[in-house]
């Protein structure tokens, strides 16, 4: 069995705009070869300016980089709305991306740590991971592997639904799962949220 590979010298730090092009390009390579991400065409570096700034309107995005080089980016995480009605406010959606020489490293996990703890700060209660999943029915897929529900389920997260061939992408229909990783204590009243 080869020896795992060391996990590089690591910091999170809050994405800014000057991140764009760097996440963008960590980003293109799962919209444009897997079915982990829905979408079809990989946003452009404004576009995801514009996404870092309204998502850091009430959510953390966060970039691990080198300690050394901090312009060194090893991959992101960030939460956004789970639903806009208010009652949902306490509960998001997260997303985490590594680059592709960055996996199996540890730092998923570094950054999830990073982003409970801040969420947990603001007042957030709830984490939801929206995940693609292969068919029950359907045996492999050139497109995606059940690493990422592996991976949540290490984190606590579990199992909370399934919703059958809701995606298609790459001319096949594709399950989504969602899981659920409760990191509150849903004190009455909710506390106070930083944009209320």
């Amino acid at each position: 069995m080869p020896p795992a590979t060391p996990s590089p010298a690591i910091c999170l730090r809050p994405a800014t705009a000057d991140d764009a092009e760097a996440l963008s390009r960590i980003y293109a390579p799962y919209v444009e070869t897997t079915a982990i991400t829905f979408e079809y065409e990989a946003p452009t570096a404004e576009e995801f300016r514009r996404r870092i700034a309204e998502t850091e309107e009430r959510y953390p995005w966060l970039v691990a980089c080198g300690q050394d080089d901090p312009s060194h980016i090893f991959g992101y995480a960030y939460a956004s709305v789970y639903h806009g009605r208010p009652a949902y406010w306490w509960s998001v959606e997260t997303s985490i991306y590594l680059a592709q020489d960055a996996r199996g490293k540890g730092i998923g996990r570094i950054l999830h740590d990073g982003l409970v703890e801040e969420l947990k700060r603001r007042g957030i209660q709830n984490m939801y991971a929206c995940i693609t999943a292969i068919p029950e029915s359907r045996r492999g897929d050139p497109y995606l592997t059940d690493a990422s529900i592996r991976f949540h389920t290490k984190l606590g997260y579990r199992m909370i639904g399934r919703f059958q061939e809701c995606g298609y992408k790459f001319s096949r229909w594709y399950d989504v799962v969602w899981m659920e990783l409760m990191i509150g204590g849903h004190p009455v009243p909710a506390p106070s949220l930083p944009w209320q």
